[in-house]
């Protein structure tokens, strides 16, 4: 029987899956999050607004390691999550969205490198399998190490051929304790997680880590609309102008460079708002000669061409061969301090 009690050896973690609206494929993120070899484990599925269809779906699961909190109006993939964590009885939280897998021993890798860790709040991703309809591939080739700022590994490239730095929210694991006292940000359109990695890597005793293992599979590229692929080049813009006291000017470039100039493109932005962007580009940021080159290619090549071709290029790549899992002896501190912006 499931014991929901945690202990010195193996705390308790909760799962946290925000939902809407797919039923089939909640099904399957539950499943794996149920199959995880860290057994003391709850899973709390969050039904973000009235949908007959998952609750019935989910009512089919009878472990009662399984949780349903249904919200009874539309909250967003952020408001969600905020309510899964209010609702865990976990010391830790792992987010899984409800379109993606995880593998069978992803939490036990990141607990080992979360309970090993010298800091009061750690934050521990991974590597995914991303999965389409025509390849799958592990992402990201580069690794993220501290103390690098997170903005810069996500937005800025080193080439063409580089896709970016990545740490999809269905990779991540942190204290209960550090999402209560920093919520995801609610009423975000979208760039959710980026806002969230960015803000909580901004106060001291917080370290981000990345295990080189794919442990989570991710679903691309198949024709679902999924707020990552909204066209709404304005918010991005608002957004990253918010952002801009917390990450360097370098990734404010790159991130308009990337990010806006595909949106702009594929809504048929004007002359006008292109011009608006371009400006933001060289007199709010940094620009560089490497990311002026990915706007034009951004702002000029459409998104499904681009997509064939690094289909092409991920076939004929050599595969990535992950490191092996590792293996970390625990060292905790006792009484975790109060949250204080970092002077880095």
């Amino acid at each position: 029987m499931f014991d929901c009690t945690s202990s010195a050896d193996r705390p308790l973690v909760s799962a946290v899956i925000p939902t809407r609206n797919r039923p089939e494929l909640v099904g399957c993120a539950v499943r794996s999050a149920l199959r995880q070899s860290w057994n003391n484990l709850e899973v709390i599925v969050v039904v973000d607004g009235a949908d007959e269809a998952t609750v019935a779906s989910l009512n089919r699961f009878s472990d009662p390691r399984l949780r349903v909190v249904l919200l009874p109006s539309l909250r967003g993939g952020s408001g969600a999550r905020n309510a899964g964590v209010r609702a865990a009885r976990g010391e830790w939280i792992a987010f899984l969205d409800d379109d993606d897998e995880w593998l069978p021993k992803k939490i036990e890798r990141q607990m080992r490198a979360a309970r090993a860790s010298f800091v009061w709040f750690p934050v521990v991703s991974c590597r995914l399998i991303a999965q389409s309809p025509a390849i799958s591939r592990v992402l990201p080739p580069r690794l993220y190490e501290s103390p690098q700022p997170v903005a810069d590994y996500l937005f800025c490239r080193s080439g063409l051929g580089d896709p970016g730095g990545l740490m999809q929210t269905s990779t991540l694991l942190a204290p209960r304790d550090l999402l209560l006292a920093v919520p995801f940000r609610e009423g975000l359109a979208m760039h959710q997680d980026w806002d969230w990695l960015i803000h909580v890597a901004g106060f001291e005793g917080v370290t981000i880590t990345m295990l080189p293992e794919p442990l989570s599979l991710w679903r691309v590229d198949d024709e679902r609309r999924t707020v990552g692929r909204s066209t709404n080049w304005q918010f991005s813009l608002a957004w990253i102008r918010e952002m801009r006291s917390l990450i360097s000017p370098r990734a404010f470039s790159w991130f308009l460079a990337v990010q806006c100039a595909w949106r702009a493109r594929s809504s048929h932005a004007g002359l006008a708002a292109r011009a608006a962007l371009l400006w933001a580009y060289l007199f709010q940021g940094r620009p560089e000669w490497q990311s002026f080159v990915h706007s034009l290619v951004f702002a000029a090549i459409p998104a499904g061409v681009r997509q064939k071709v690094r289909d092409r290029v991920w076939r004929n790549a050599s595969r990535l061969n992950p490191a092996p899992g590792l293996h970390l002896a625990f060292v905790r501190q006792a009484g975790p301090p109060a949250l204080r912006r970092s002077s880095h």
